[in-house]
Formats: C-alpha cells, structure tokens, sequence
C-alpha cells in the first residue's frame, strides 16, 4: 500500500454475540488479513484472551472504550 493511504478496517460488530463467536470470527478474519489491513472489533468486554493471542502472534491493538460501553479494538500487523 502506496504510503499515506488509508483503508477502511474490516468491523466485527461482536456486541450482541455470544462468547465464543466474537473471538472466533476475529480469528478467522485476522488469518485473511492483508498486510497494511486493520480489524476493527466492537465488544462490550475487555477481551484478555484476544489480547494474550494478538501478543503472541505478532499483532498490535489500540482500544478505545466509548461512552456507552463500547470496546473499540482496532488490530493491525506489528
């Protein structure tokens, strides 16, 4: 990806899902991801063992938490 462009992440929306569902598709979507490429996950849980998976695997997060609660995880390649 040319430098200074912008992708729009892929979003798991996982707020109404039940465990384990929300950490399978990222880890589903996290195999296809393309270098460059960014998930976005939207949870309403601090997910330690996403976390403890993205670590071990090579992957840095930022999390955000919104007003209404919402874990805002925006994943990328290290």
């Amino acid at each position: 990806m040319p430098a200074g462009e912008l992708t729009t992440p892929l979003v798991i929306d996982g707020r109404e899902l039940q465990p384990p569902e929300p950490l399978e598709k990222a880890l589903a979507a996290l195999e296809d991801l393309p270098e460059g490429g960014e998930l976005l996950i939207l949870l309403y849980c601090h997910p330690t063992p996403l976390f403890n998976i993205l670590r071990n695997n090579g992957f840095a997060w930022q999390e955000n938490i919104t007003a209404d609660g919402t874990h805002e995880i925006l994943i990328r390649r290290a």
